[in-house]
């Protein structure tokens, strides 16, 4: 994207309008930035640089960079005009420092300002302060650099002028220090930033980022530059895919005042990996515009299987299910106005997307099959063998649907159910091994803790079709057990439980069994982690003892503090130390105290805030490709501790 400096509409501080004040911020931080641990602190950033990727669609931007500092504080700098500095025409103050200092205050919601822009709820930037330690901001516009800073929220120095630049040195640059009495987590992870930089370079093709860490023993910096947009994003990708086309299905247009932009490559995989985008907004619940691509890559396909006679001996057309195996796709769309719904917000509503998206994709994917024969004969015999397969399968599927009392279905005979019928109050335990469920049904509160013990493995369900995962016996008790069905029978309503923990043993093979349950529940039914319903228990790692005293420590740092605390200050002294292997070294007590106690238990929930990154991961460790997770393995090695050999 080329820099502009032209200026087609007037953007000073009569353009930025005054919703709401800032005081509840700081009494409520989680409402604005959905936490306040690790996964808000990250949200920060993203605010921050959201502002300068609105300059970037705008055209009055092309580069940002973000810093990393040794404490732990940020710098985000962007080359566009700089936020306004002067005087808001009925607040009577720098529009920098209303921008700063008043929630919802922002050029986003003045129409002529940006066309779209990619804040979510328009708090932005004053969020971020009300939450810093300190924020600095440096702006260069017309000739001059301006200064200003701030501590939670509240302006300390008032805007300066410090020196003349040049009339086409133009840009904002914002440090912040996030406040140590709202975090819990005060580290950020380069890993977690990278991939949403990553990710907004693919969605703003042509825009440089440039990701820098200064942290001691982890220097490193990136730049994220993606000239053929989502393109790149798919073949990023399916980088650990066989793609049955060599060629990524791609095309960009506007519809209706809809900007549209889609990407798609079919790979030999049996999972379908299709994110969405609303103004860089990612649309983890769906909504209107994906709906509109579901139904037209359906029709199409359809259509074209049907000319072709690919289903001339068949009884049965394709499903959307059926012609989404092994579809990697990402579809960003660009709206004046969204309108989100849903339990994240994250849902579109907009009744024109669904149509404008649909007409699109009718257009140009019919034609795109009619003039790539190879292409689309791979895509629809793919297609028609997955239909095949759901076919072969609707019999065990019917084994998995959850049944009434009244039909006369019944629950598996290893589930120790709990007597409690509300789902809301109870929770259903996945444990590794009959020893451990043996333990865990002897210590469970049976009232509202339901025991499910695993033997074995279960079926890796990134390699293998529905059939198969379906004719797996663990697979199909854990479907039954929970009660939802899965695929297009899934409903979430009629879940039994809404806490479904993963117990497994603190080794190699408990860590390959986690991933195995969450590799299933991610590919084949996601719904119950966006519901917050999947958790993974955290057994303790270590026993501490001395007579009649013992503690458990969950890792090395607290098994020392309680060694030494037991030792009198040298850790010697007839201290014993146990390194639990297995949930089954606890007895029912141990077992119950420590890890099943709701009031003493460590519960990690699992969430969906990074589906790409979730993907890429799972794909990586269970999909065919050796190669990517060979270096994986080796480059995370360094920090594995306590390994079994």
């Amino acid at each position: 994207m080329a820099k502009t400096t032209s200026t087609p509409t007037q953007y000073d501080a009569g353009q930025i309008q005054v919703l709401k004040g800032l005081e509840a911020v700081r009494k409520r931080p989680g409402m604005y930035i959905g936490s306040t641990s690790a996964r808000g602190l990250h949200h920060l950033v993203y605010e921050v640089v959201d502002n300068s990727i609105d300059e970037a669609l705008a055209g009055f931007a092309d580069r940002i960079e973000v810093t990393i500092h040794k404490d732990n504080s940020i710098t985000v700098v962007d080359n566009g005009r700089g936020i306004p500095v002067d005087i808001h025409p009925t607040e009577k103050m720098p529009g920098v420092e209303l921008a700063m200092t008043v929630l919802h205050a922002g050029g986003k919601f003045d129409k002529n300002t940006y066309k779209v822009s990619g804040g979510l709820h328009g708090v932005g930037v004053s969020v971020v302060n009300a939450l810093s330690e300190q924020l600095k901001v440096w702006i260069k516009r017309d000739g001059q650099e301006y200064y200003m800073d701030f501590a939670r929220g509240q302006t300390t120095t008032k805007l300066k002028t410090l020196r003349k630049v040049a009339k086409n040195d133009v840009g904002t640059t914002i440090w912040f220090k996030p406040d140590p009495t709202v975090f819990t987590e005060l580290t950020y992870d380069y890993g977690t930033l990278a991939a949403r930089l990553r990710e907004l370079s693919f969605l703003n093709k042509g825009i440089t980022i440039v990701l820098r860490d200064e942290r001691e023993k982890q220097e490193k910096e990136e730049t994220f530059h993606a000239k053929g947009g989502l393109k790149e994003f798919v073949a990023h990708l399916n980088a650990n895919r066989k793609p049955l086309h060599s060629d990524v299905i791609y095309f960009e247009t506007e519809r209706d005042d809809i900007g549209i932009e889609l990407a798609i490559q079919y790979n030999s995989d049996y999972s379908e990996n299709v994110h969405s985008f609303v103004n860089n907004i990612n649309t983890h619940e769906g909504g209107t515009h994906l709906t509109g691509f579901k139904a037209a890559l359906t029709r199409v396909v359809n259509q074209y299987a049907q000319k072709g006679n690919f289903l001339k001996k068949a009884d049965f057309s394709l499903t959307g299910d059926d012609v989404r195996e092994g579809l990697t796709a990402v579809l960003s769309v660009k709206v004046r106005e969204p309108q989100f719904e849903g339990q994240t917000k994250t849902k579109l509503g907009n009744s024109e997307a669904e149509s404008a998206v649909r007409s699109v994709v009718n257009e140009y994917l019919s034609a795109y099959l009619e003039e790539h024969p190879r292409s689309a004969n791979a895509i629809v015999e793919k297609a028609v063998s997955a239909a095949r397969a759901r076919e072969a399968a609707r019999k065990a599927r019917d084994l998995t649907r959850k049944k009434s009392a009244l039909d006369g279905g019944i629950l598996p005979g290893k589930l120790a159910d709990c007597s409690l019928t509300d789902p809301a109050l109870c929770e259903l335990y996945l444990v590794e091994g009959d020893s451990a469920g043996g333990s865990a049904k002897q210590g469970r509160q049976r009232e509202f803790q339901a025991i499910l013990p695993l033997r074995g493995k279960i079926i890796n369900v990134e390699k293998a079709r529905i059939d198969k995962v379906l004719s797996n016996e663990e697979i199909r008790t854990i479907i039954t057990a929970i009660g939802t069905g899965i695929k297009e029978d899934f409903q979430l309503d009629q879940a039994r439980y809404h806490k479904i923990i993963i117990m497994t043993d603190a080794d190699v093979d408990g860590a390959h069994i986690r991933t195995l349950l969450l590799t299933f529940f991610f590919r084949q039914m996601r719904e119950l982690i966006d519901a917050g319903y999947v958790y993974i228990a955290q057994p303790p790692l270590f026993r501490v003892a001395k007579g009649k005293e013992e503690y458990y420590a969950y890792d090395e740092a607290e098994r020392d503090s309680y060694a030494k605390r037991l030792g009198n200050g040298d850790g010697k002294g007839n201290v014993i130390i146990q390194r639990y292997k297995g949930l089954g070294e606890m007895n029912a007590a141990q077992l119950w105290e420590t890890t099943m106690n709701p009031e003493r238990r460590t519960l990690l929930k699992v969430d969906m805030e990074d589906a790409v990154l979730a993907d890429e991961i799972f794909q990586m460790l269970m999909g065919d490709d050796v190669e990517p997770r060979r270096v994986f393995i080796e480059s995370n090695a360094k920090f594995v501790r306590n390994l079994d050999i």
